[in-house]
């Protein structure tokens, strides 16, 4: 049989990719952070409008490691890291893949604020390591990682980019189209950006402002108009979680979509969680931004359609 010259073509992207992954593990050595595993199987995941779990028998795939996480960090676990493979129903494109690479990490009496912070410092740490320096070009775009990364409210960039305000997003029921079509393609193009502060009901497993509570301490981390990571406080009431994942599941059941059974054990755990964060970003994703790739296929060993 002739050599797979798809795959050969691969190798450099994966040399590169394995030192990306080694300079995150460096990263959250340094910062003291314990490395977990949890299990890929579980019997529920968060039951949220916008992500679909693939059935493993009677249980699930996890679409992120997020509830056995915040379980350890329930348990005294203080700053927890995990780089493992998750997987998500009907997700194809070239941002897409159903079975992808992520990194979470938790820490407790932390923010998403100071999550911001510890985000610039890690890619910063690993585009200095790999040799990029605090430049970098993607997509036709060169980014400056090394000057001040923008932060936006939601509500600026629909004054910015839109003829609507959040909340008339929201009422007419435009505000996902809006985002990804007005907003989206123009974060990050200079500089990283933050754009933050998200609508409650965007935020399913968020903690609310305490001044606000139709905002959501959220944020998303963009580069090149590509989504890397997606953050926020940690919503810690186990009464008002449950009634969150309650609507999720109703409005799930009213578009026809399976419905999960409640987290029964997270949400039992729950109240023993001190104010914490965490953050979910897409490694696969990033490894595309640092490498100039137009598809994530590029940065990957295989493909569904290559196995």
């Amino acid at each position: 049989m002739a050599i797979n010259w798809g795959l050969a073509r691969k190798r450099k992207a994966l040399l590169a990719r394995a030192e990306i992954i080694r300079q995150i593990r460096r990263f959250f050595h340094d910062e003291g952070y314990l490395e977990v595993e949890t299990p890929l199987r579980i019997p529920a995941p968060a039951p949220e409008l916008h992500i679909d779990a693939i059935p493993s028998g009677e249980w699930y795939l996890h679409t992120s490691p997020e509830l056995t996480m915040k379980r350890l960090l329930a348990a005294g676990c203080e700053r927890i890291y995990q780089i493992c493979r998750c997987w998500r129903d009907g997700e194809r494109g070239r941002f897409h893949i159903p079975e992808f690479t992520m990194l979470e990490w938790y820490r407790a009496d932390a923010d998403y604020l100071s999550l911001m912070d510890e985000c610039e410092e890690l890619i910063s740490s690993i585009t200095q390591a790999i040799g990029l320096g605090d430049t970098i070009s993607y997509q036709g775009h060169r980014i400056a990682l090394g000057g001040k990364w923008e932060r936006i409210t939601v509500e600026e960039s629909f004054h910015r980019f839109t003829k609507y305000s959040m909340e008339e997003a929201l009422q007419v029921s435009l505000f996902d189209e809006l985002m990804t079509t007005k907003i989206e393609p123009f974060l990050g193009v200079k500089a990283p950006a933050f754009i933050q502060d998200y609508p409650a009901s965007k935020g399913a497993l968020a903690k609310l402002k305490a001044d606000n509570h139709k905002i959501a301490e959220r944020f998303e981390l963009y580069i090149g108009g590509l989504e890397i990571a997606n953050a926020f406080s940690e919503l810690i009431d186990p009464v008002e979680q449950s009634a969150r994942f309650t609507n999720e599941q109703e409005i799930r059941r009213s578009m026809g979509k399976r419905v999960y059974p409640m987290p029964e054990r997270f949400l039992e755990e729950l109240p023993h969680m001190t104010p914490s964060a965490g953050i979910a970003l897409g490694l696969d994703r990033l490894v595309m931004v640092l490498l100039d790739a137009s598809s994530i296929d590029e940065v990957v060993a295989f493909t569904p359609e290559e196995l």
